[in-house]
């Protein structure tokens, strides 16, 4: 997705629609949104018919611990990652990042990154992010979360839009406009740590937007025309048999040992109203005043 005017991550929404057909037999048992400014938090109630209650919300604006001339960063937020079960980090495409505490709902790190689209937590303290196409962005930032503002290496990286940690192989994934990468932590303990690429591969389609590791190594990765996975042993792309041929998917979420699946796709320009599961059975989640952007799961 290129710049734009709007972007909203959100996970699963019950509120502000009376069309909700939720299927609560799941393993979702906590789930975040972001949607223009705010983040929230959702966690299931087994004695709600809605299945889920609104438990947690943040903004810029009411976060102790964030500089006042940053909250124009996080007007429109599109990625809310939890870090362990007690903090969320959270990117926006107007220009933040910020690791913010869940308890007291503090920021303990932020920095400008210009069309920030998603970040990573990485081993020593360190983080990671995507930043897509603008000034002084198409690239990948590392940070030390002890340090905010202060960018400790950078390389370019066109459309950047995701980056996870693969700790079994010891891989940062980095996805771009055209481009899957692998790097590796180099001088990790020293006052210059940087990321080293070790591979590069072209993807299958144009316009690299999602990127997630599932819980038995593989990647997906979302394009214009499909979704696909990355076997990274033997690095090799193939088709995603769930979702291949589904153009415009902007986020997209597995559990590999139960099968649940949680994605939305672009279809009202790069926004929806609807949020589709497979629970295994197929089901959607229709939010008819939401505009939706990204699915993000616990």
């Amino acid at each position: 997705m290129k710049s734009l005017p709007l972007l909203i991550s959100i996970l699963w929404l019950y509120s502000c629609t009376g069309n909700n057909n939720t299927n609560t037999n799941h393993g979702f048992s906590q789930l975040i949104t972001c949607g223009d400014e705010e983040v929230a938090v959702f966690e299931k109630a087994a004695t709600d018919s809605l299945g889920f209650v609104k438990v947690w919300e943040w903004t810029a604006s009411m976060s102790e611990g964030l500089p006042e001339d940053f909250h124009d960063y996080f007007n429109t937020t599109d990625e809310c990652k939890p870090v362990g079960e007690n903090q969320i980090l959270i990117t926006s495409s107007s220009g933040g990042v910020a690791l913010v505490n869940r308890d007291d709902k503090k920021t303990v790190f932020y920095a400008h990154a210009p069309n920030a689209h998603s970040a990573e937590y990485l081993p020593g303290n360190k983080l990671v992010v995507a930043l897509s196409t603008a000034k002084n962005g198409n690239s990948i930032r590392l940070y030390d979360l002890d340090h905010s503002d202060s960018i400790l290496f950078t390389d370019s990286l066109f459309s950047g839009h995701g980056v996870v940690w693969d700790e079994q192989n010891n891989s940062l994934f980095a996805l771009g406009f055209d481009q899957l990468r692998e790097y590796k932590l180099e001088d990790w303990d020293s006052s210059a740590p940087w990321l080293k690429q070790v591979s590069e591969w072209e993807i299958p389609d144009e316009s690299g937007h999602d990127l997630f590791l599932t819980d038995d190594s593989r990647l997906l990765l979302s394009t214009t025309n499909s979704v696909w996975q990355f076997d990274i042993n033997r690095s090799i792309f193939s088709p995603f048999p769930a979702l291949e041929g589904v153009h415009h998917v902007k986020s997209v979420n597995l559990n590999a040992q139960t099968g649940e699946l949680v994605y939305t796709k672009g279809e009202i320009s790069w926004w929806t109203h609807h949020v589709y599961m497979h629970l295994p059975k197929k089901d959607t989640l229709a939010l008819t005043n939401k505009k939706i952007y990204k699915v993000r799961v616990m």
